[in-house]
């Protein structure tokens, strides 16, 4: 089965360029493309895209609004793009429930490497941008929204979402605990649904919100 993408991008020639190069691939189908937020909201929820690249300045409807938008009302994931590796936006945009970030000088094999490892359920960061995004953490203070959530983890889960939030993969995690891969798997599993996150991205920010994690720590 195909991954179906939603491409979204105020500049034409982008848009075309990263279509093309999607839709050549034979397990991706580029179902839409869009010219600004607003247009990408209506075509996922049109089309009902596994993924939907967005980029995160557009005019009438930028791409945090349109990302909070179609992560409260679909499944879609949401594959952001970017010109700048510092931009002001990556925190919010992330926060608004973006599974990834990309800049828009990616190469050819990384956007489509990216496209599926977003449709499979997982996150992407740039390395810049994992950089911004702790960066966020240490020049604010920490809020802590979700901290009494937190309660409703066992020690275990616990455990595993902070080294989520410092970046182990589940095969590093399960060498930490010494525990199976598959152990590792339920309990990130277990955190998401029990703290109603959509993914890795977001209980990386639960993790720092709520003070169990700490820059640098």
């Amino acid at each position: 089965m195909s991954v179906r993408v939603v491409v979204a991008d105020d500049q034409e020639l982008v848009r075309g360029g990263f279509a093309m190069i999607l839709d050549a691939q034979p397990d991706i189908e580029v179902v839409a493309e869009a010219g600004d937020g607003v247009e990408a909201v209506a075509a996922v929820r049109e089309h009902e895209p596994d993924v939907l690249l967005l980029d995160i300045r557009m005019p009438r409807m930028d791409g945090i609004e349109a990302a909070r938008i179609v992560c409260a009302e679909t499944r879609s994931r949401v594959l952001m793009l970017t010109t700048f590796d510092l931009d002001d936006y990556v925190f919010d945009a992330l926060r608004a429930g973006a599974s990834g970030f990309l800049l828009k000088d990616v190469r050819r094999d990384d956007l489509v490497n990216a496209v599926r490892v977003i449709a499979a359920g997982e996150s992407l960061l740039a390395p810049a941008v994992t950089t911004k995004l702790i960066g966020e953490f240490t020049s604010r203070p920490v809020a802590r929204p979700v901290a009494a959530t937190l309660g409703v983890l066992t020690a275990r889960e616990r455990e595993t979402l902070l080294l989520i939030a410092r970046g182990l993969s589940n095969a590093e995690i399960a060498k930490a605990m010494v525990v199976s891969e598959h152990t590792v798997k339920t309990h990130v599993s277990n955190v998401l649904s029990k703290l109603g996150l959509r993914d890795r991205v977001q209980a990386v920010i639960a993790a720092y919100e709520s003070g169990l994690a700490a820059p640098g720590a």
